[in-house]
């Protein structure tokens, strides 16, 4: 298998700069301090291969290795972030695997990003659990664990579907500057739920002219609806909005859409240049003047 090529490039917009390359690298071209919230969703371990670089976390050895490269970016994210800001993160449990563990069950990545972040000086704040659709997952996944046919052959063979996880990290410091959100009483009531139930797992970017015929696995773009409740909650209009897999785009897409700025590096070049798409057309639709006809002329 050949390994993809390095490369680097920028694209910016208005409000926004999409950087092309190594997150672990990059980073270190933003200055301390400058960033008001970060979200992202880092590989989950070996789950999901986006690439065949060995700079692709998706690639690593096992988990020690995979913690290892993921604490550079653990601990350039608490340089460049403001203190008393948030570092919102996207994970999953992944699973063990007969062919790779010797035996079937799941592993408590979670617990291990969240160990990570406070080893790298991060303050634990708060998460959520994001509800699945099993019948979903288990098209998707194949999973024998969510299948009919292993409930009906043997239901300790099954469990339920793997949740989703929204992770709150915390810098220490006082917060400079109050966050006054435009979120509603009637939407906090929802969104302080400790289980969210209403995000749309359909709601992604369109990223199908991303996939390439060296995807080992289908490409994961985190939910719309997960990435604006994290933007409006925790961030004011103007401010910066950094994640450090970009992907698609889809975390900077929101908050560019929100009235914010947004800043991104992406690995893989085929998403790194959709991305670019997403955010350039999203910018010439949002400057179109929006015509009220109702009023007088």
């Amino acid at each position: 298998m050949s390994t993809d090529a390095y490369v680097t490039d920028e694209a910016k917009g208005l409000n926004w700069e999409f950087w092309l390359g190594d997150s672990g690298e990059r980073m270190a071209e933003i200055a301390e301090c400058t960033v008001d919230l970060s979200i992202d969703s880092p590989p989950f371990e070996s789950l999901y291969t986006y690439s065949n670089s060995p700079r692709d976390m998706g690639n690593a050895l096992d988990r020690p290795d995979f913690f290892a490269q993921f604490g550079y970016i653990i601990r350039e994210k608490l340089r460049i972030t403001k203190p008393g800001r948030l570092a919102c993160v996207h994970v999953s449990q992944t699973a063990l695997l007969k062919s790779r563990d010797g035996y079937v069950g799941l592993t408590d990545f979670r617990g291990d990003v969240i160990k990570a972040y406070q080893e790298a000086g991060w303050i634990y704040w708060g998460e959520a659990t994001v509800d699945k659709d099993p019948q979903a997952q288990a098209i998707r996944t194949k999973a024998q664990q969510l299948m009919f046919v292993s409930k009906n052959k043997d239901s300790t063979i099954v469990r339920p579907a793997m949740a989703d996880y929204l992770l709150m990290f915390k810098k220490p410091g006082d917060n400079a500057v109050r966050v006054k959100t435009d979120v509603s009483n009637e939407e906090w009531i929802e969104w302080a739920r400790p289980v969210w139930l209403d995000i749309r797992e359909g709601n992604t970017l369109n990223a199908k002219v991303a996939r390439d015929n060296d995807d080992e696995r289908h490409l994961t773009p985190l939910q719309l609806d997960f990435i604006e409740r994290c933007v409006r909650l925790y961030s004011n209009p103007g401010e910066l909005v950094f994640t450090a897999f970009g992907g698609v785009g889809s975390e900077m897409y929101v908050a560019v859409k929100n009235g914010r700025r947004a800043l991104g590096i992406e690995l893989k070049a085929s998403y790194w240049a959709t991305g670019v798409r997403e955010l350039t057309d999203l910018e010439i639709r949002m400057a179109q003047p929006v015509w009220d006809f109702g009023a007088d002329t």
